[in-house]
């Protein structure tokens, strides 16, 4: 390697200073790897303990998981049926006639069909979801006008395992709010 002479009446540079003194020599990529080779490993206690420290955390952060999980299906499942219930509403304006909706709490399901209950256009099924539904306040059957009005206000209660609540109110106007 060659080290760049001194100009008279300069300062020399900085790099042939550090190459003079041999400097560069502990910064060189072999320097590295000789002093990061020489460095000593974990024993296996160390490992036994940081193991047991990951469990413990673990351990604890499960039933939180546990129970946000189930928060969550709670809310997804009512959502999914304040959704099959605006839908009902709109596919009666579109389609301009009368829909009903079934709930079957034996079978766990919400079936959409036009009013004489002989055309099925979609069934929603809640049975994996962890939650209870109680009969709406209006009956099992819920009906839809062209005009998109429900025929009776009805109120769904909705429980998750947990044994949270979540209402699902259909006022006459056809609104749906989740409360």
């Amino acid at each position: 390697m060659l080290i760049p002479q001194d100009v008279p009446g300069r300062r020399p540079a900085i790099g042939a200073l550090l190459l003079r003194h041999g400097f560069w020599k502990q910064w060189a990529p072999m320097g590295m790897v000789a002093r990061l080779s020489t460095s000593t490993g974990k024993s296996l206690a160390e490992l036994i303990i940081v193991t047991a420290i990951v469990g413990i955390v673990a351990a604890m952060a499960a039933p939180t998981y546990q129970s946000f999980h189930t928060r969550l299906q709670g809310r997804t499942a009512t959502a999914e049926i304040a959704s099959t219930l605006r839908m009902a509403r709109q596919l009666a304006m579109a389609r301009r006639e009368r829909l009903l909706l079934r709930f079957d709490l034996s079978e766990h399901t919400i079936t959409l069909c036009g009013a004489d209950a002989a055309t099925v256009l979609n069934v929603y099924s809640y049975a994996d979801k962890d939650i209870v539904v109680d009969e709406p306040t209006a009956g099992t059957d819920l009906f839809f006008h062209p005009s998109g009005r429900s025929a009776s206000a009805s109120t769904i209660v909705i429980h998750d395992r947990e044994h949270r609540r979540t209402t699902v109110t259909v006022s006459l106007t056809g609104r749906v709010v989740i409360s």
